[in-house]
């Protein structure tokens, strides 16, 4: 009885295969016919931009903004150099 129900297995497993591969190939052909390439045509394209937009203004006579500076709450210390 045990060798029957391996064959069985084996057998619906083999068809499982087989049944995957059929549609595997009907996916294929089926993927290649929708791929056709349409007719030319007329285009109609307007003037060749780069994407940039270009915009002219003048510069400012004097920055806008001053020169940051830190607040600085400690004193200064040097640093002891070593010579050899």
């Amino acid at each position: 009885m045990n060798s029957k129900l391996k064959l069985r297995s084996a057998t619906i497993g083999a068809g499982a295969i087989l049944a995957m591969g059929g549609l595997a190939v009907a996916g294929l052909s089926s993927a290649q016919d929708e791929t056709e390439v349409p007719p030319p045509g007329p285009v109609t394209t307007s003037e060749i931009t780069t994407g940039e937009n270009i915009t002219q203004t003048v510069a400012p006579e004097a920055p806008e903004t001053t020169a940051a500076t830190p607040p600085i709450t400690t004193e200064p210390t040097t640093v002891a150099t070593v010579t050899p």
